[in-house]
């Protein structure tokens, strides 16, 4: 059983516990329970340890509820191992999470697995196929545990915090600033403007806690970073004004997908916005780290598979170390399967891919 910390993690643990002990007691055959967190590497994310540290606490909770549930006297024939799994590569959709469960379960002889049903690895991007549908690849039983899942709130608002108030705060600022002239009045309509911001935007602002002992590296990277997409703008307009003076206009549009090695909204945002600034390349839609992408020329595609972009982004928000990952096109993306099927571009081109 895969386990992450969630709020029917409990009830989930409990059934696959019953499962096994009934198994054990009537079969009188040896029987496994197998308890893994599946954690993704993110060796350059500064929050990789605290991320492993949550796993290991949630499997510290779970062998209090593993005493709880087998009582005083469980079955000598039934063993109970608990571990973290995937922590030794990059995961990012289900079908990645699937790829490591089933790994798991094939070196250990698993024949079944028991689902939380709030288990969601890899998010919910619709283009995306559900972990029940990628576990059925491997020849084993695939079960979500028959638990209530608890009503959801529908509330917009998110828990508002110092962090939260002075980031939003001096971002605003500083965005005032820079499209003032610089008159004292404008200091002061620009504090008063970004309070305003603040109070509105706060308590719904950011997915996770932004951390104030980062920024200032990831602004002083941003720094680096802008000349450089500036550069990169500029040598993509050199190519695109050739394209368009160019007498036989050799345009090859297609639409290709990207799965990008940057989690968060403020990396996604920028990489979206990245491409989308770089003329040739227009970003469509972003689920999660799959982004959907307009390219308007073979070489627009090439660059954007060599990584250029997605390396720097990751440097601006993870540090020199996070420009190791491998790039787009070394993890195996771009070639035709990345093709997503249009109506864009020559029929002919279209029905060769």
């Amino acid at each position: 059983m895969p386990v992450a910390d969630s709020v029917t993690v409990r009830n989930t643990v409990a059934y696959a516990v019953e499962q096994a002990e009934s198994a054990a007691r009537e079969e009188q055959q040896q029987v496994s329970l197998h308890l893994v967190a599946v954690a993704s590497t993110r060796a350059v994310d500064p929050d990789a340890q605290s991320e492993l540290g949550q796993a290991k606490d949630l499997l510290d909770r779970i062998e209090v509820w593993l005493d709880e549930d087998l009582g005083a006297d469980p079955p000598s024939n039934l063993d109970v191992e608990l571990g973290v799994i995937g922590a030794d590569r990059y995961l990012f959709s289900p079908g990645d999470y699937a790829d490591v469960i089933l790994a798991y379960a094939d070196e250990h002889s698993i024949d079944r697995v028991v689902l939380d049903p709030e288990f969601n690895p890899g998010g919910t991007a619709p283009m995306l196929r559900p972990l029940e549908v990628e576990l059925v690849r491997g020849d084993i039983e695939v079960e979500t545990a028959p638990v209530e899942r608890p009503a959801r709130s529908t509330a917009l608002a998110r828990a508002a915090t110092l962090p939260k108030y002075l980031t939003i705060f001096g971002a605003s600022y500083l965005f005032y600033l820079l499209l003032s002239s610089y008159k004292p009045l404008d200091f002061l309509t620009g504090a008063i403007t970004a309070t305003i911001v603040t109070a509105l935007l706060a308590p719904i602002a950011f997915s996770r806690q932004p951390s104030l002992t980062r920024v200032p590296g990831q602004l002083a990277r941003m720094a680096i970073y802008v000349p450089y997409l500036l550069k990169e703008i500029a040598v993509a307009n050199l190519e695109i004004a050739y394209v368009v003076l160019h007498p036989s206009l050799p345009i090859d549009p297609e639409m290709v997908e990207l799965e990008a090695a940057i989690w968060g909204d403020g990396p996604v945002t920028t990489l979206a916005n990245s491409i989308t600034l770089t003329p040739g390349t227009l970003t469509v839609s972003v689920s999660e780290q799959a982004f959907d992408i307009h390219s308007l020329t073979g070489s627009a595609r090439e660059d954007l598979f060599d990584g250029g972009l997605e390396r720097a982004v990751r440097f601006v928000f993870y540090g020199r170390e996070a420009a190791a990952i491998p790039s787009p096109r070394e993890r195996g993306q771009g070639d035709d399967d990345g093709t997503i099927e249009s109506d864009i571009g020559d029929p002919e081109v279209a029905d060769d891919d």
